[in-house]
């Protein structure tokens, strides 16, 4: 396989603006209740008494994730038509439209929900990481969007020398099951201490 492509997600700085998520939705026409990238937000905490004042030990942050391009992608493995592929020479896993029968078997199996049914086509679809965009030496959506910049993308081993090899955060699913191609610095309240 040649270089595996994967994104970046600069947590600590991400503010939950929903920008990607919406240059994603726009850029793909996706109908209402399909989304091919996510922002979920993660709150918690407590208060404490100290005296007569109270003090917090609060926090929130947000995780932003569409598909991970994953090095072993579950979806392909279950998909029965060979409809979701991942192409050998960048490691994006992409649905052909022609051979999807919407039997949602990559829906059910991948850990992240990036396959989405749109029942207008009764097919499934899910980020491609945008490569149309990518011919024309374009990033994708999210990362193009994204007003903080803490959106990125590059080979996997590119970003893993540049930003270390954390690819789970709290609030996803064990990295173990797919190796998704996500590479992350972490909000420091996301992860387990």
């Amino acid at each position: 396989m040649g270089k595996q492509l994967a994104f970046y997600f600069e947590q600590k700085h991400c503010v939950g603006c929903k920008t990607c998520q919406i240059a994603c939705k726009d850029k793909n026409d996706l109908a209402v209740g399909q989304l091919f990238r996510k922002v979920n937000e993660f709150e918690g905490g407590t208060y404490e008494r100290k005296g007569a004042a109270v003090i917090p030990n609060i926090y929130a942050f947000w995780l932003s994730i569409g598909c991970n391009h994953c090095v072993n992608p579950v979806c392909v493995e279950h998909c029965p038509t060979a409809a979701l592929q991942k192409r050998s020479e960048d490691g994006i896993v992409y649905i052909d439209q022609d051979r999807c029968i919407g039997c949602q078997q990559c829906v059910n199996y991948c850990p992240y929900d990036a396959p989405q049914y749109n029942p207008a086509t009764q097919k499934v679809g899910k980020c491609d990481f945008c490569r149309d965009l990518l011919s024309e030496g374009k990033a994708p959506a999210c990362v193009s969007s994204c007003p903080l910049r803490v959106l990125d993308y590059g080979t996997l081993d590119v970003l893993r020398q540049k930003y270390g090899a954390l690819n789970q955060t709290n609030g996803m699913p064990s990295a173990d099951i797919t190796q998704p191609a996500l590479v992350i610095t972490p909000h420091r309240d996301a992860i387990s201490k």
